[in-house]
C-alpha cells in the first residue's frame, strides 16, 4: 500500500472568488518557517493582481489554533550559531506583516484558538480580524528572552491606556474580549459560525456583510475591568518603578503581575518598555517593524534568548538563568544597544 504523500506546510487554494491560505503544521501548532512565509507572500502578491480573487481568508489547520508563532526550536539552534538564518527569516516575515496591513483586498483572518507571536503578525494587521470563544491571543516573547515583534509593539503601544504595556511585559494571554478591547481584533464570532462564514465567502458574498450576518455580541474584557491599577502601575518610567507600584497596590492581580515580571529577562523587560514607549511616537507600522528588526537582531546576539528558549521550550525546566540577573544591573547603554542598526544593514521598510 502506497504511503500517502505529505501535505505542504501551507495550503494555497482558490475556491470561487476566495483565495484561501491555511497554515498546515497542526502538530507544531502551525509554527512558521521561512519557506511558509515565502509561500504566503507569493500567494498574496499573485492574488493582489488577480481580478478574479475578491477576498483572502487566513486559517490554521487542526483544532488548536491559527499559529503559535515562529518555529522557536529552529530559532534556538540558529541563534547558537550566530543567528544568520533567523535574521533572514525576519527579513521575509516583517515585510509580509507590513503587506498584510495594506493589502488591497479584504483579508479575513480567523484568530480562532491560539494566535501568538508570528501568528499575530499574519492576522492582527489585517483589515478583517475575527476572534472566537476559543481565542487565546498573545505576544509571548518576554517568556523566552525576546521582545514583542511582527508589529506587535505597535499594537501594544496603541492599546487603551497602559494595557498594552502590561500585556507586553508580562506576556499575558488575551481572551477574545481582551483582544477586541486592545485593538488586536475587530469582530467576535462563535466558532460554530466559522464554517458558515467560509461558505459565504466562497459564494462571493461581501466579507463585511458576511461577518455582520454572523457576528455575536463581544464578551467582556477582563483587562478593561482592571485598567485603573494597570494604568497607574505601568505608567511608570522604569521597570523597577512598575514593580514597586504593582507591589504597593495590595491587589492579588497586581501581585501576580509582579511575580510574572520577576521571572522574565531583566534586559528584555527594559528593552520592551523602551520599545513600546518609542513605538507610540512612530508614524507607521513600517517604521515600527524597522525598529523591531534592530531589536530582534540585537537579541540574537544576547545570551538571554538562547537561555530563555532552552528553559521554556527545549529542557522545559522553567528555570532560566538570565545575564545579568537583576534589573539594576541593566544599564541605559545596554538598552540603547538594541536600537542601533544591525551589522548587516537595516530592514528599510519605512
Amino acid at each position: 500500500m502506497a504511503t500517502p504523500a505529505a501535505q505542504p506546510d501551507v495550503l494555497i487554494e482558490r475556491t470561487g472568488p476566495l483565495g484561501r491560505i491555511t497554515l498546515n503544521r497542526p502538530r507544531a501548532l502551525n509554527s512558521l518557517t521561512r519557506a511558509m512565509l515565502e509561500t504566503v507572500r507569493a500567494a498574496l502578491d499573485a492574488w493582489a493582481a488577480d481580478d478574479a480573487v475578491t477576498a483572502v481568508l487566513l486559517t490554521g489547520a487542526g483544532e488548536r489554533g491559527l499559529c503559535a508563532g515562529a518555529d522557536i526550536r529552529a530559532v534556538h539552534e540558529d541563534a547558537k550559531l550566530g543567528g544568520a538564518g533567523t535574521r533572514a527569516f525576519f527579513r521575509v516575515e516583517y515585510p509580509l506583516n507590513e503587506l498584510v496591513s495594506r493589502y488591497p483586498k479584504p483579508y479575513v483572518a480567523l484568530m480562532d484558538g491560539i494566535t501568538m507571536g508570528g501568528g499575530v503578525g499574519l492576522s492582527a494587521h489585517a483589515n478583517t480580524r475575527i476572534v472566537t470563544e476559543r481565542s487565546a491571543v498573545a505576544m509571548p516573547e518576554t517568556r523566552i528572552g525576546l521582545v514583542p515583534d511582527v508589529g506587535g509593539s505597535r499594537l501594544l503601544a496603541l492599546a487603551p491606556g497602559e494595557l498594552g504595556t502590561h500585556v507586553g511585559l508580562t506576556a499575558a494571554t488575551m481572551t477574545a474580549g481582551d483582544a477586541l478591547h486592545c485593538g488586536f481584533a475587530d469582530h467576535y464570532l462563535p466558532s460554530a459560525a466559522l464554517a458558515g462564514l467560509t461558505a459565504r465567502l466562497t459564494a462571493g458574498e461581501d466579507p463585511a456583510a458576511a461577518v455582520a450576518a454572523l457576528a455575536a455580541p463581544a464578551p467582556p474584557s477582563e483587562l478593561a475591568a482592571q485598567r485603573e491599577w494597570i494604568d497607574h502601575c505601568y505608567a511608570a518610567d522604569s521597570v523597577e518603578e512598575v514593580l514597586e507600584r504593582l507591589r504597593a497596590t495590595g491587589l492579588p492581580a497586581a501581585k501576580d503581575a509582579a511575580e510574572q515580571l520577576l521571572g522574565k529577562s531583566p534586559t528584555m523587560l527594559k528593552v520592551t518598555l523602551a520599545a513600546l514607549r518609542r513605538a507610540r511616537a512612530l508614524p507607521t507600522l513600517a517604521a515600527t517593524l524597522d525598529q523591531e528588526y534592530r531589536i530582534s537582531c540585537a537579541a540574537l546576539t544576547h545570551p538571554d534568548l538562547v537561555e530563555g528558549i532552552r528553559a521554556q521550550v527545549v529542557d522545559k525546566d522553567r528555570d532560566p538563568h538570565w545575564r545579568p540577573a537583576a534589573l539594576e544591573q541593566v544599564t541605559a547603554a545596554d538598552v540603547a544597544r538594541f536600537f542601533e542598526p544591525p551589522a548587516d544593514d537595516d530592514l528599510g521598510l519605512a
